[in-house]
């Protein structure tokens, strides 16, 4: 099954494509890897969900968020490539978690990404090198924001 397949049989729901949010592009093609901007969780509405993890979050809506900013980078794959079917594995993932500085569980709140990476892509191709920082804001308030390389067909 193809991985546009895929995103149908999980009855998964992108939201809108985003859009760049200043002076950079969405993702940059290099040779055969994809480089993708910072993702935020781009809601169906095409609104960003705020808050910081701990404050206004807990663990489980933080990983909610960061599976919400994985639909949402699918969303700019996707239309940047025409399919998903285009994609033959992720490489590096790294997450940067809204938080306070003795918060811990940056990698638990990532999970929700990567989880719906492998569930997407399959364990082999979706779950990649990853990295998961705290940080002490992020842009328009968000909570998680994902930058993520892919290795293409």
């Amino acid at each position: 099954m193809g991985f546009d397949a895929q995103i149908e049989a999980l009855n998964l729901t992108l939201p809108p494509a985003s859009t760049p949010a200043g002076a950079y592009k969405l993702a940059v093609r290099s040779g055969n890897q994809l480089y993708v901007s910072g993702h935020g969780p781009t809601q169906l509405n095409g609104a960003w969900l705020t808050g910081s993890v701990v404050d206004d979050l807990d663990l489980k809506e933080a990983y909610a968020a960061a599976r919400q900013t994985g639909l949402a980078m699918l969303a700019t794959l996707r239309a940047e490539l025409g399919s998903l079917d285009a994609i033959e594995y992720l490489v590096k993932a790294t997450g940067f978690v809204n938080c306070p500085s003795d918060f811990t569980q940056q990698p638990q709140v990532m999970n929700g990404f990567s989880e719906l990476m492998g569930e997407v892509f399959g364990p082999e191709a979706g779950f990649a090198a990853r990295s998961a920082v705290g940080v002490g804001s992020l842009p328009g308030g968000i909570p998680v924001e994902v930058e993520a390389i892919f290795q293409l067909r």
